[in-house]
């Protein structure tokens, strides 16, 4: 093992090198006593060639440290990247002047004693966003910060967070990537960043300057100010070495058969439970290592505060290739004291047997709720069927989740699929530009046009889409779970039909902050909406309903438009489209406690429902006879609030969700 140092980008070789030793326990080690902050560094590695073992060593390659704090230079696609020769045996060239390099960093900073927020889990709202799409048309912030991380931490945009009642930010990944070969043959780029090769490292194209350790903590600092946390979504399922036939640039050429699952029949291929080529092994405690050293830094030196982890499965598969909620890596995050307090979301599925596992995560893990995101579309689109579905989901899906609502995070657009805009304006995907045939990306995304396929002019279909877009902002924020927001859905933000934009850095991916006519009051009301949920504690439970809770009465009824409860039979009529909620206490936050906000008596809500095509006349339940009720929300009428019909009736427009409180204290 050989350390090569190189005086700047320009030296195609290096100008030192640098041998290590091998200690007993396997490590490598040295010391150079001259390094300083700005120096760039690889490695190579020598060592046997059986690629039928599992054996790819190639000292001409040269190797990005996998644990860099910092990566410079651009890689490019040439024959030397690859480990085979044209003749099929150790490939000779040499791969230094095609790589990036490592850099040595200064992690010396000024937190300026900034706390961190430690919002708690079930007063969570989580906004998920690309660092540069977010900002680059952002007319506020200035022309040179657009695109970068010190763009997202301007003013401007941490008003917006706070104006809408967002408390956490989620970063599409930001550690070093590259993009794949195929794409840039195509013109195009890995934007989404789910290709990673520098785990440690932020990614540069992000940073106004050249310092992009700095830029990032200096991000992170001032959404700490302002009480946004900040979550990365991490990527260690695959890295950007590819399949067997993939370039040799960091893990490969270090360990091949260590660090990468291999096919024990075939240790020349990879066992790919990702579908991007490889699969770390987690199992191999240098990788878990590598995992567990990445996510301390990240935490303890550039402050972030969750993750959200890509294809998570994939660490839990040990010590076979099945799915093991108590593995190892699961078990050395709970109890690594520097990880404690830390969120951790996981997408709970892979490629690989038994690979949904959504509700199968250890304590404390949450997941991504994919069943809100299914049922809440069909259910607004109009399927039959769906009112046990919704109900759960408003509940907080106890049939999935065992520990509690809070180990759900809602969703209904996220960065992979239609955006909320294109979700009520596209039947079909429109995935032409990334040069696929169209064949890319989800075929079946339970969407609706409501009239038309795609933009549309037509009075009448514009303000039925942004009824609907307005219903499911309202029932996301009135459900059970943590909810997560798409970045621009509040903005109308359109992908154009391509629900699966993940590489194009453009216009079509950015979000255009300019809204005209009814689209600028969707942020109003989702902020209003918000606002809601964070002042009523009933909507942020730690546990689920019981339902009949002695001496107390039920802590939720179901109801039907004529007032009473459903039925069994109720529930098992296909062609209901209408529901209510009537919720009691307000103030019950499933912990028998009632400090509800001080402008809030402790008084009853009820949620009504109309996922129908025609306005419904629903009578309130004899239950709250006795009590005065008022519109707190309406989502067909925003800004604008109805009047009751009687007092215990109202009309609930079609495509809509009406919310009731209580007006005064009853005792």
């Amino acid at each position: 093992m050989e350390v090569c140092l190189f005086g700047d980008l320009a030296e195609v070789s290096e100008n030192r090198r640098a041998l290590l030793h091998r200690r007993g326990d396997g490590l490598w080690h040295g010391y150079l006593p001259d390094v300083e902050p700005g120096t760039l560094y690889g490695y190579r590695a020598e060592g046997p060639w059986a690629p039928e073992r599992g054996q790819r060593y190639n000292p001409a390659k040269l190797l990005i440290d996998p644990w860099a704090r910092d990566v410079v230079g651009e890689l490019r696609w040439v024959s030397e990247l690859f480990h085979r020769g044209p003749d099929g045996e150790r490939h000779p060239g040499n791969s230094a002047p095609f790589v990036p390099r490592g850099r040595v960093v200064d992690e010396t900073f000024d937190w300026q004693s900034v706390p961190r927020p430690g919002t708690p889990w079930r007063d969570t709202v989580i906004y998920e966003t690309h660092v540069a799409g977010h900002t680059r048309l952002h007319p506020e912030v200035p022309e040179s910060l657009r695109g970068t991380y010190l763009g997202l931490a301007s003013p401007a945009v941490i008003r917006h967070f706070k104006e809408l009642g967002v408390t956490a930010v989620e970063l599409l990944p930001v550690a070093h990537r590259i993009s794949e070969h195929g794409l840039q043959e195509r013109g195009l780029s890995n934007y989404w960043g789910y290709n990673p090769l520098g785990f440690f490292a932020p990614d540069r194209r992000f940073a106004a300057t050249d310092d992009a350790v700095a830029e990032f903590k200096t991000m992170v600092r001032e959404l700490h100010r302002a009480g946004l946390e900040v979550f990365l979504d991490v990527v260690f399922n695959h890295t950007a070495e590819g399949d067997q036939d993939g370039p040799t640039l960091g893990l490969k050429g270090l360990d091949y058969r260590g660090y990468y699952r291999l096919d024990p029949e075939a240790p020349q291929r990879h066992v790919d439970l990702s579908g991007c080529g490889n699969t770390p092994d987690i199992r191999f405690p240098a990788f878990q290592r590598l995992v567990l050293d990445c996510l301390r830094y990240w935490v303890q030196e550039m402050g972030v505060d969750g993750f959200r982890f890509d294809l998570a499965p994939t660490l839990g598969r040990s010590p076979g290739i099945g799915f093991d909620p108590q593995a190892p890596f699961f078990r050395a995050i709970a109890e690594d004291p520097a990880l404690r307090g830390v969120k951790w979301i996981a997408e709970p599925w892979d490629l690989g047997p038994g690979g949904y596992q959504q509700g199968g995560f250890p304590a404390p893990w949450s997941c991504w709720n994919d069943r809100f995101r299914d049922d809440l579309r069909a259910f607004w689109r109009g399927d039959e069927g769906m009112l046990p579905r919704l109900a759960s989901r408003l509940a907080g899906s106890s049939e999935i989740y065992s520990r509690g609502p809070g180990d759900g995070v809602n969703y209904v657009t996220a960065h992979d699929g239609f955006t909320l805009y294109d979700l009520v304006s596209f039947e079909s995907r429109r995935n032409h530009a990334n040069g696929e045939d169209n064949r890319d990306g989800h075929g079946n995304n339970l969407s609706r046009n409501w009239g038309v396929e795609g933009p549309s002019r037509d009075p009448r279909i514009v303000a039925l889409r942004n009824r609907v877009r307005r219903a499911f902002f309202a029932t996301l924020a009135l459900s059970q779970g943590v909810p997560m927001l798409s970045h621009g859905d509040e903005v109308s933000r359109s992908q154009q039909g391509n629900n699966n934009a993940y590489c194009h850095d453009s216009p079509l991916t950015w979000i255009h902050w300019k809204v005209e006519g009814e689209d600028r009051l969707l942020a109003v009301f989702l902020r209003e909406a918000l606002r809601i949920r964070r002042q009523w504690p009933i909507f942020r439970r730690r546990h689920f309903f019981r339902g009949h809770r002695p001496g107390r009465g039920a802590d939720i009824l179901w109801l039907r438009p004529d007032g009473l409860t459903m039925t069994s039979a109720d529930w098992h009529e296909r062609q209901r489209r209408v529901l209510g909620a009537f919720l009691p206490d307000g103030c019950d936050d499933g912990e028998g406690n009632s400090s509800a906000d001080h402008r809030h008596p402790c008084n009853c809500l009820v949620l009504l429902f109309n996922g129908s095509q025609d306005d419904f006349l629903f009578r309130l339940p004899p239950a709250i006879e006795a009590r005065s009720l008022a519109p707190l929300l309406d989502s067909a009428r925003f800004p604008e609030v109805p009047i009751m019909k009687t007092p215990l009736e109202v009309v609930v427009a079609a495509h809509s969700v009406l919310v009731l409180a209580e007006t005064a204290s009853h005792g």
